[in-house]
């Protein structure tokens, strides 16, 4: 590891935690905090090459992250979660366990992002973005009923939207602020409203149209 802090620096790196070169530890960040029920370094933690990982950052155990990864100041993310390359989560952003995240990933500040949900390369999710995977709160069976949202490659979140469980979003689609996506959403589609509804396609924004190339629409 490179050291690039001052000595008067707070952290706490656990056992078990493999960290690529160069990184930046701000003051106060914690990694490998172990999750409940096991012991510090029983499970590995790895995080790549070129990591900047901001002020008060708290990662748990068992998470695999790449190169380039960025952290905010204030970021909690839990254990078990697969993070690819060049990913940046905002200020206070949370991401629970067993998440799956791809390369190239934006999340801005104050997004949740609960267990089982997958986001695939490149994904865009705006400051405030709900993702939810619960349909009642607290049901009798917890947490057996849960159901990730599923947003494929390159889709984009507008800033304050809400996913509802299980739900997919399709490639390229695009989801205008303060949406309430309660169903799935077709690849390239631009939805807005509660209940959000289709009301455009992306090959017809011309900041977008090079994106979708292939579309008859």
């Amino acid at each position: 590891m490179n050291d690039q802090r001052p000595a008067s620096d707070l952290f706490v790196v656990y056992p078990g935690v493999i960290l690529g070169s160069p990184i930046q530890l701000d003051p106060f960040v914690i990694l490998g905090q172990p999750a409940a029920g096991r012991d510090p370094g029983s499970v590995v933690t790895r995080i790549g090459d070129r990591a900047v990982v901001r002020s008060h950052t708290v990662i748990y155990d068992g998470n695999l992250i790449g190169d380039d990864f960025h952290t905010g100041h204030g970021v909690l993310i839990r254990e078990d979660n697969r993070i690819g390359d060049q990913v940046s989560i905002g200020s206070h952003s949370i991401v629970e366990h067993h998440v799956v995240i791809g390369s190239r990933v934006r999340i801005h500040s104050d997004a949740f992002i609960p267990e089982f949900s997958v986001l695939e390369d490149e994904c865009w999710i705006g400051p405030c973005v709900v993702v939810t995977n619960a349909r009642y709160p607290r049901p009798p069976r917890g947490k057996a009923t849960l159901s990730g949202v599923h947003i494929e490659r390159g889709a984009r979140i507008g800033a304050g939207a809400v996913l509802l469980p299980g739900i997919r979003i399709g490639a390229q689609a695009l989801i205008g602020a303060g949406a309430v996506v309660t169903r799935d959403v077709p690849p390239g589609a631009v939805v807005v409203g509660n209940p959000a509804r289709v009301i455009n396609h992306i090959s017809r924004i011309a900041e977008y149209a090079e994106l979708d190339p292939d579309s008859s629409r």
